[in-house]
């Protein structure tokens, strides 16, 4: 009886003594958020491309709200201005008539709330998936698929690669960025791996060129995720700049890339 007497008290103790904790989180005003990806895909003319702006939200808002209203254009060097219309109200900006061109640099201007937006970006060559490679005894339990995409770089050049694997089924992509540092001219390999893979999923695989810059870039904010996947955008532990400038007020900076690529896509199936 004083056992049990004992241990009523305890909890008794124990869960008076709880206490609610409200954490107070900074806020900030929102910031915009630019997502300008020009990708050239093989087989395609590459006229039709789109741009998504939207707001930054707080740390614990699932809501993304899209920032409407917006000027998009981008000019090359050839002062050739394409137009990017949002005509469904919803931070998706569309271009038809885009004349993609390898080597072109191409400058993006977006005017949102009286305040001008300005990136720079050259369109990069990709270099084609060779084979698609397999191994079912993969990851440190032996039991992971394991895809290896092969791919040749091209010799006495500096070569970025941004890779994008999505199986069907899945939300988000598993990115991976490489250079050429100590494999130029030879052949090599973009790596994935998924536990939880079925046998006759598709694998989409996609290869994108990418400049230094962007090369630099993506590498800082995958290292600031937990398994490297997940979408480019998110919430980061820490402020990744990227290469858009406010030139009205730039301490008001916006998050995202502006990025041109040539791009490759191979949709594999898991064996």
């Amino acid at each position: 009886m004083k056992r049990l007497l004992y241990i009523i008290l305890s909890l008794f103790l124990i869960t008076s003594c709880e206490d609610v904790i409200e954490l107070e989180v900074p806020t900030t005003s929102p910031r915009l958020v630019i997502d300008a990806s020009l990708n050239w895909f093989n087989d395609t003319t590459g006229e039709y491309q789109k741009i998504k702006l939207s707001l930054s939200a707080p740390f614990f808002s699932n809501q993304i709200k899209p920032a409407t209203g917006a000027n998009v254009s981008i000019t090359n060097q050839n002062n050739t201005t394409y137009n990017f219309i949002d005509a469904n109200n919803d931070g998706t900006y569309e271009c038809f008539n885009f004349n993609p061109q390898i080597g072109q640099e191409y400058k993006l201007t977006i005017t949102y709330n009286n305040e001008t937006y300005i990136g720079t970006e050259t369109m990069m060559s990709v270099t084609p998936i060779d084979f698609i490679e397999q191994n079912d005894n993969g990851g440190f339990t032996g039991e992971e698929t394991e895809i290896k995409a092969f791919y040749t770089d091209p010799q006495d050049e500096e070569n970025y690669y941004f890779f994008e694997f999505r199986e069907e089924n899945e939300t988000n992509p598993y990115l991976e960025v490489y250079d050429d540092e100590f494999i130029n001219g030879n052949q090599i390999f973009a790596f994935y791996s998924n536990e939880n893979t079925e046998v006759g999923n598709n694998l989409y695989i996609k290869n994108y060129g990418i400049s230094k810059q962007f090369y630099e870039f993506m590498f800082l904010l995958l290292q600031q995720t937990s398994d490297g996947g997940g979408g480019p955008f998110e919430v980061q532990p820490a402020t990744v700049r990227g290469n858009c400038i406010n030139q009205t007020n730039p301490e008001n900076f916006p998050f995202g890339y502006f990025r041109a690529s040539q791009a490759t896509e191979l949709v594999y199936i898991i064996e």
